[in-house]
């Protein structure tokens, strides 16, 4: 049996339903990302499995046991929102020590508890200090180890990361990801962000309009969508229908299809000759759009060196790796 297990949840507000019948499951140690854009359900479902809000109908199994009956201060379930909520009164060694007092831990070892995960957190010189004197990133890692203090069974997190700027989160991120493989720490984490999702995650749930479309590992998620959503969602696919594809590989085409951008190669001697329409640089990666026989393509080449770059304008051939074409509902 999985260590955790969803089985035909059903919540709905005002007669409308979040979801209905949805079922998961996680595996012990696993960290696994319900991915989706805002108003599909995932911050509702976590927040069902935490006891935060009642369900309708269903069963959350952890470790073979439902927790619908319980109450969250029953469930062994630690949780780390977007906002830190920290207690600005407190230092950070009491916000942290929070849950253990209401746990009625000794103080000893409460002490002894705080300072190891303080430590986990890099945080452990920062002890004595209030939350109006650390950073972002910084209340976020003791709102992190708070929940880390109590051992809780089971890790929820809340897109955790979207109020930090890019070089926190990205640093962020790889710290949680350590830090939960260090503990073996089975958890379920909640984002919209895609790059989060693939780059953190053992397993991605993706979610749209209250169900869970697909789910699988990185790699298949990404190479292998099982959609028109999941293509648009994960990704920067190229989605063409019938007519453009048809008009494109000059042969019928009676589904839609999707092309990765960086499966097609800018060349000299390519089967296909277009023009560059524009060209954007991201970092390590420039980004072409292309114009081919009446068809746009966004094209993505790594950047090695300005003697590479292709002005605007200028006539190309490209060549489309043909495993790379993915047809999509």
């Amino acid at each position: 049996m999985s260590f955790v297990s969803v089985q035909k949840l059903h919540k709905s507000y005002a007669g409308s339903p979040v979801f209905h019948d949805i079922e998961c499951q996680v595996e012990r140690g696993e960290f696994v990302t319900l991915l989706g854009p805002s108003g599909c359900g995932k911050s509702t479902l976590l927040r069902c499995i935490a006891g935060l809000t009642p369900v309708d109908s269903g069963r959350i199994l952890l470790d073979g046991h439902d927790l619908v009956p319980l109450s969250p201060q029953k469930r062994g379930i630690g949780m780390v929102f977007q906002s830190y909520a920290l207690f600005p009164n407190m230092t950070v060694q009491q916000n942290v020590a929070f849950g253990l007092r209401m746990q009625k831990t000794p103080a000893d070892e409460s002490l002894a508890r705080v300072c190891e995960v303080l430590d986990l957190v890099e945080l452990g010189s920062f002890a004595g200090r209030y939350p109006h004197q650390l950073s972002g990133g910084q209340c976020q890692r003791v709102a992190l180890a708070r929940s880390l203090v109590t051992r809780p069974r089971l890790l929820l997190l809340d897109e955790p990361l979207s109020a930090l700027d890019a070089r926190i989160r990205k640093h962020l991120r790889e710290q949680i990801r350590a830090i939960q493989r260090e503990l073996g720490l089975t958890t379920i984490f909640v984002t919209h962000d895609q790059e989060e999702a693939l780059t953190m995650s053992d397993r991605i749930f993706l979610m749209n309009q209250g169900r869970i479309v697909q789910s699988g590992d990185a790699e298949t998620l990404y190479t292998a969508p099982v959609d028109l959503f999941a293509a648009g969602f994960i990704g920067n696919y190229n989605l063409l229908d019938a007519d453009s594809a048809s008009r494109l590989l000059q042969r019928p085409v009676s589904s839609r299809l999707a092309i990765r951008p960086e499966s097609i190669s800018l060349s000299l001697n390519g089967e296909l000759d277009g023009q560059v329409r524009s060209h954007s640089l991201l970092g390590n990666v420039i980004r072409y759009r292309v114009e081919v026989r009446g068809v746009e393509l966004v094209v993505d080449v790594l950047n090695r060196s300005s003697a590479d770059l292709h002005p605007d304008g200028q006539r190309v051939s490209l060549s489309i790796d043909p495993s790379a074409l993915r047809e999509v509902a």
